[in-house]
């Protein structure tokens, strides 16, 4: 997989690609990184990347000329037979989410635009990308920290990137729920034991209370993520039950 990312500030980037399993991926050749500057698209002295707004109004807007000619540069780099994907990093954008991730992982090349100021001219926006993502409702100053988000996300899911399969499978979102609690050694930490369960020897005991703390997270914290999540009869089963509970524990539950 090759990851192209426009930006104007690519020494951000440098700690990050130089750490953890993203280093020793790309040490391996499992995917590559290209950082590819926007000044270096300009054609004027002063290497000028943006301009006022038409209509007035604070700040500033990235120019349309040299970002389009490093979208182009970009897509000459593409496979001839899938081509490039071009996403714009926006708070207008959809949000991403771990079916997008998985979707992303999936190609041979991506090409991610960090934005900077105000944002990009419509135009870019409208003919040369593909789609706009945002990674949450909030302004950052630049699409480079959620360009850093995509890469991550993105890669850790390619073959030979994370020490264990599984890992990627089990984990928060890869099923459409929120991962179970974790524990590791001692037993006893401030005066709370490690759940009985997971010391038991018991596989099939350790999967149901996992599967089921699993969903109650979930149903806790976001809800929302039940309507689209792939449920099992045996989840919805665990499901009626945690909620029969809630019911019969909630002091605030008023009947009549």
């Amino acid at each position: 997989m090759r990851l192209d990312v426009l930006t104007l500030f690519p020494t951000i980037f440098e700690s990050f690609l130089g750490e953890s399993l993203i280093s020793k991926a790309l040490d391996k050749g499992t995917f590559e990184v290209h950082l590819v500057d926007i000044r270096d698209f300009t054609e004027d002295r002063h290497r000028t990347v943006d301009d006022r707004p038409f209509g007035g109004g604070p700040g500033m807007v990235l120019r349309p000329e040299p970002l389009a000619r490093a979208i182009a540069a970009s897509r000459e780099n593409a496979p001839r037979e899938t081509g490039a994907r071009v996403v714009i990093l926006t708070p207008a954008g959809r949000r991403l989410d771990q079916a997008k991730v998985l979707e992303y992982a999936g190609l041979e090349h991506l090409v991610l635009v960090c934005g900077r100021y105000e944002g990009v001219d419509e135009r870019v926006a409208r003919t040369l990308v593909d789609e706009e993502i945002s990674v949450g409702d909030y302004v950052l100053s630049g699409g480079e920290v959620p360009a850093m988000i995509v890469i991550e996300a993105v890669t850790r899911l390619l073959p030979g990137v994370m020490g264990k399969a599984e890992s990627a499978q089990e984990e928060t979102f890869a099923g459409g729920l929120i991962e179970y609690p974790q524990y590791t050694r001692p037993r006893r930490f401030m005066d709370l034991e490690v759940p009985e369960v997971l010391i038991s020897g018991d596989h099939e005991a350790v999967r149901v209370w996992r599967r089921r703390q699993s969903l109650r997270r979930t149903l806790d914290r976001r809800p929302d993520l039940l309507d689209k999540a792939r449920l099992t009869p045996e989840d919805r089963e665990l499901l009626a039950g945690i909620r029969a509970e809630t019911a019969i524990n909630d002091p605030t539950d008023k009947k009549g």
